[in-house]
């Protein structure tokens, strides 16, 4: 059996630059698998394993939600704890044209162009995290002290 080799993409470019220390996990990607498929087949709980959503508000302004594998975000909440009206999902290849990632493969960091970066709080207390690193089926593990030091996030209460 041949081991794939580790791609080298933005994200990691970006944790490398800011001297972060990370592990790297490729998985056999799922169409519509998610975050419970990259759960087991790391052997992670899903709780651990944190989905980078691309979303947009009324005025179609990017940004990014960082959120539990295994919650969903509650937008109206977000939107009143940012101070907009909306917040909603992009579609995917708006998406893509933000993050310069595909949808599956998104990582919030070394994105395409700069958007605000909103966590859920509790991402904060987990002792580690494994988030997307810029390609489908590859997860990064963190310590989420790293996260918070380079993408300086605001930390929101919006998981439903």
């Amino acid at each position: 059996m041949s081991k794939e080799k580790i791609p080298v993409t933005q994200a990691i470019r970006q944790l490398r630059e800011h001297g972060v220390t990370f592990s790297e996990h490729l998985y056999k990607y799922e169409e519509r698998g998610g975050t419970r498929v990259s759960a087991r087949e790391l052997g992670v709980d899903e709780h651990a394993v944190i989905k980078t959503l691309i979303m947009e508000d009324e005025q179609h302004h990017p940004l990014i939600v960082l959120m539990h594998g295994d919650r969903e975000v509650g937008t109206g909440m977000l939107a009143r704890q940012i101070g907009v009206k909306k917040v909603s999902p992009c579609e995917p290849k708006t998406a893509d044209r933000h993050s310069g990632y595909q949808v599956g493969g998104t990582s919030p960091f070394g994105t395409r162009h700069p958007m605000p970066v909103y966590m859920q709080a509790s991402i904060a207390t987990l002792p580690r995290i494994y988030i997307n690193g810029g390609r489908r089926g590859f997860l990064v593990g963190m310590d989420p002290a790293d996260l918070m030091r380079v993408l300086t996030p605001t930390l929101v209460e919006v998981a439903a």
